[in-house]
């Protein structure tokens, strides 16, 4: 965990009710895709903990996309290029991308899909073919669509809606794809389990958790586990398919 005042570069406004923050400074301790940040804001005593979706290592640029969902992340969405931020970077075990096998989807549902932009290119880079399926209330709110497609990635666009891409939860899109032999998944628990039973292959699934602290000291996001209570902050939120329990 490392300790740094970011300036931030942008901050846009990429569909309804969510934003790309793009921050400068020492991203050194940020190694692995499915890691987190936790971001300090004026007059809040919780930090912030948001997802990292990309890092732009030769520029130390990190960037994130959150949701305004409640007065602290409103209070982002009000900053501008200049300002600058108390960031926690490093925090969380992330993906393990070694563990993959050569046919490997990536799932995430709603603000559960910004990390899996950095985890599908680490996958693709590391000689994987991957496959992406990405989840939305409508079409309204899909992201990152375009992103995924200019990496060479190929992505499944689904919407409970139908709205656009295909009709229903994440889980509707797997009889469209051969059958992987290893996943990675964020997104809120429902999806997670639907995808847990869905799906014989092994995997990782990153939670989402309300968090006090961020890196383990408080234990306010614990969680039981096959092998004992974990911290989803510290030892997650990445858990492997065969330790979560429901």
């Amino acid at each position: 965990m490392k300790q740094d005042i970011f300036h931030i570069r942008e901050n846009i406004q990429i569909a309804p009710g969510m934003y790309e923050m793009a921050l400068e400074g020492d991203i050194s301790a940020i190694t692995k895709p499915g890691q987190f940040v936790n971001i300090a804001l004026e007059g809040f005593y919780l930090r912030r903990p948001l997802s990292v979706h990309d890092v732009e290592p030769a520029a130390g640029i990190l960037r994130v996309i959150y949701k305004a969902v409640g007065r602290g992340t409103e209070v982002l969405t009000g900053m501008t290029p200049g300002e600058t931020l108390d960031v926690l970077t490093g925090l969380g075990n992330g993906f393990d991308i070694e563990a993959a096998g050569k046919n490997t989807l990536v799932i995430g549902g709603g603000a559960g899909a910004p990390p899996m932009y950095w985890t599908a290119k680490a996958l693709r880079d590391s000689g994987r073919k991957v496959t992406a399926i990405l989840g939305f209330n409508t079409g309204k709110e899909v992201i990152l669509q375009q992103k995924f497609a200019d990496e060479g990635i190929s992505v499944v666009i689904t919407t409970a809606d139908g709205s656009l891409g295909t009709k229903g939860f994440v889980t509707a899109a797997l009889e469209q794809l051969s059958t992987p032999d290893y996943t990675f998944s964020c997104g809120p628990e429902p999806m997670l389990r639907a995808v847990y039973d869905a799906l014989d292959c092994g995997g990782q699934f990153s939670f989402e958790e309300r968090m006090g602290c961020g890196f383990g000291a408080c234990m306010g996001c614990s969680c039981k586990t096959k092998y004992g209570t974990k911290r989803i902050c510290k030892d997650g939120p990445v858990l492997k398919k065969e330790e979560i329990v429901w």
